[in-house]
């Protein structure tokens, strides 16, 4: 008999870019830090809806791209209710305030991170024996 690859599916709590929704909103609250899990970035949103709480990952990222939250800013944040404890949170996948976009999470729904760079743009030597 000819072996055949098992058929895989993608898991029904993964993030799923085809089950993206877009909020927009004011920013009600921003925290760079969060004290409780998930860790990181999060920032409460007025919807028409109601207020919505999303996570944003490593709020470096929203540094490094000059992007700056504060009460009142109008956002528009693209990203999934995902489960998360006994509940769910709405892992934000991309933040836009203006002109300025920032991809908070790979299309896996994982968040992303900053990469290391010296002050003239490179990459760090690696670690190690030399």
């Amino acid at each position: 008999m000819a072996q055949q690859k098992p058929e895989v599916l993608p898991h029904e709590n993964a993030y799923s870019v085809s089950r993206e929704t877009t909020l927009q909103g004011r920013v009600v609250v921003y925290s760079a830090s969060s004290t409780t899990a998930p860790m990181g970035a999060h920032v409460k949103v007025q919807t028409s809806s109601g207020v919505v709480d999303a996570h944003l990952g490593n709020a470096h990222l929203l540094t490094a791209s000059h992007l700056s939250l504060e009460t009142g800013d109008a956002v528009s944040i693209t990203g999934e209710n995902v489960p998360f404890g006994s509940g769910t949170i709405f892992a934000a996948r991309v933040i836009q305030k203006g002109a300025t976009s920032v991809t908070l999470r790979s299309k896996n729904g994982m968040p992303l991170v900053m990469t290391p760079r010296s002050a003239s743009g490179q990459l760090p030597a690696p670690a190690g024996a030399r």
